[in-house]
């Protein structure tokens, strides 16, 4: 057996590859031979690290919801904040979050978008965010009536647009998404009647 096959390497390898040929060709007509050949390792290697391409799928769903989960949880709200400060937190949460996608372009494809649980994935994300709304709304930084759960479920739909027709080709920055998305949440459409 060549040195290395079993290493963290080849391991790392043949997911970083998985990741690339799911993205590219969704999981049916993904092939454990192609993952392996863009690994530049042989089928043989494949089966040293995994038991099957579902094996690899799986965890690599699972690693996009950890790295999902981690950014949202980054989140920092609290009493008695300025406005400015509930702003910055505010763009500093969003692009944390399109910085996160756009790091990790073909995870995102494949946890994002094609897993079956990228559904469960954004619920658990539109669930800590309407939690964060509920707290700004106990806190007077958010407006009331505002509906924290439907909210939630907006800025979710607005992520997950932006970073597929956006981030994803590479049409805008996370920055810039960023403070675009917070300005249209936290301002709205509307011109100041100023």
């Amino acid at each position: 057996m060549r040195a290395g096959v079993r290493s963290r390497e080849g391991r790392r390898l043949l997911l970083e590859a998985g990741a690339e040929e799911f993205a590219q060709t969704g999981f049916y007509q993904t092939k454990v031979s192609s993952i392996a050949a863009r690994a530049g390792l042989t089928q043989p290697d494949f089966y040293i690290h995994f038991e099957s391409k579902e094996q690899m799928y799986e965890e690599l769903v699972e690693s996009f919801r950890t790295l999902v989960n981690e950014t949202v949880q980054s989140m920092k709200i609290g009493p008695d904040l300025s406005e400015a400060e509930v702003l910055r937190r505010g763009q500093a949460f969003l692009e944390a979050i399109f910085r996160m996608l756009s790091n990790n372009p073909a995870i995102t494809r494949v946890g994002f978008y094609q897993a079956a649980d990228s559904v469960h994935i954004k619920a658990e994300m539109a669930e800590h965010i309407k939690k964060h709304l509920l707290a700004a709304q106990r806190w007077g930084s958010c407006r009331e009536e505002l509906d924290p759960e439907l909210t939630a479920e907006c800025v979710i739909g607005l992520i997950e647009r932006l970073t597929l027709t956006k981030l994803l080709p590479g049409r805008e920055s996370p920055s810039v998404l960023a403070k675009q998305a917070r300005n249209l949440l936290y301002h709205g459409m509307l011109a100041s009647e100023e």
